[in-house]
């Protein structure tokens, strides 16, 4: 068993394990865990300084996940959008394959957390996923996701890896994974030396904190910058976590010092069970105020909206966008002007 795998079987699954750790009613996050699993790999429980903090946030449960009822499991329609199931096929010329049904820690704002950790979970069947890429050619970006690509063993990994290089209109490949913040143990030397024969790839990490950068988690990301992968990130803007504009410049800033080009920050999707970390339009729109011109244009990333209804991502600028009240109005990728309407 290798080291990361042992992180993996010493994870905290349940309350009552960490009732031990902290003072919690764990009976209260039972019904919670039951619905919406819970893992935790020790490393990243490390970096809780105490209850309630951005950490802590991000990966213990919470009864406001049940009492969520107002949103859809599956806002971006992903499920009506996959062709073969778990292959999401919502852009021309790019598909999202959702590899893994695992991750290292289930976040608790996870976009997929109608599923993720859950047996029912549908992962893309590797045959089915190559066979529908390879017979349509306008696909020339896959982009693997889950769960986590990076939780499967590295001949599964390879697996996939190997047969997307055999289609000759597949250009780029790129790996979605919280694997660097949450087990940087799993950046193997082993699992480098697989990635780095798949050039041209992409990785595109998530970190949401300052807290999350680490020696450990620096390290890992130079393993996979070392081996000639860019490196990006997609940070998620969450109530209590990173809606301060000071600490998200701060991990902005922070990134770039290890060889990670911000991204994305994303607006919370409209996700079924995680509307506690919902912040305001004009959240976003301050934090790229205090980004924009206060600190480097490398470490400003984009501010996006994922539309309802598959609708695709647009882009929210410092300048005014098109509104009345709560109700946004945004133009997407196909000239659809989509509303959408903001928290009150």
């Amino acid at each position: 068993m290798q080291r990361w795998e042992r992180q993996i079987a010493q994870s905290v699954t349940s309350p009552e394990e960490l009732s031990g750790l902290f003072r919690l009613d764990s009976g209260a996050l039972d019904a919670v865990v039951a619905r919406y699993p819970m893992r935790i790999t020790p490393y990243y429980l490390r970096l809780v300084t105490e209850a309630g903090d951005p950490i802590w946030r991000q990966c213990v449960p919470d009864p406001l996940e049940l009492a969520d009822l107002s949103q859809s499991p599956d806002p971006l329609d992903e499920e009506r959008l996959s062709p073969v199931p778990g292959l999401i096929h919502r852009y021309p010329d790019r598909v999202v394959w959702v590899a893994s049904s695992a991750c290292a820690v289930y976040c608790r704002f996870c976009m997929r957390k109608r599923g993720v950790g859950c047996a029912g979970m549908a992962s893309a069947s590797t045959d089915a996923a190559l066979a529908y890429i390879a017979s349509t050619p306008g696909i020339r970006d896959v982009i693997l996701s889950g769960g986590d690509p990076l939780m499967l063993h590295e001949d599964v990994l390879e697996g996939i890896l190997t047969g997307l290089r055999r289609i000759p209109h597949v250009e780029i490949v790129r790996i979605g994974t919280r694997i660097p913040v949450t087990l940087p143990e799993r950046i193997t030397p082993k699992l480098v030396r697989l990635l780095k024969k798949y050039h041209p790839l992409y990785i595109n990490t998530h970190f949401n904190h300052p807290a999350e950068i680490t020696a450990e988690s620096a390290a890992a990301c130079a393993r996979l910058a070392d081996a000639g992968m860019p490196l990006g990130n997609q940070t998620v803007l969450l109530k209590g976590v990173n809606d301060d504009p000071a600490v998200m410049r701060r991990l902005m800033q922070q990134l770039l010092a290890i060889r990670v080009r911000p991204y994305y920050i994303h607006q919370m999707d409209l996700v079924k069970g995680t509307a506690h970390f919902r912040t305001a339009i004009d959240d976003g729109i301050s934090v790229l105020k205090a980004l924009r011109g206060y600190t480097s244009g490398l470490a400003t990333p984009h501010f996006v909206v994922d539309l309802p209804g598959g609708k695709g991502k647009v882009e929210v600028t410092a300048t005014e966008v098109e509104r009345s009240g709560r109700d946004f109005f945004f133009t997407n990728f196909l000239r659809e002007r989509v509303p959408y309407r903001d928290v009150e």
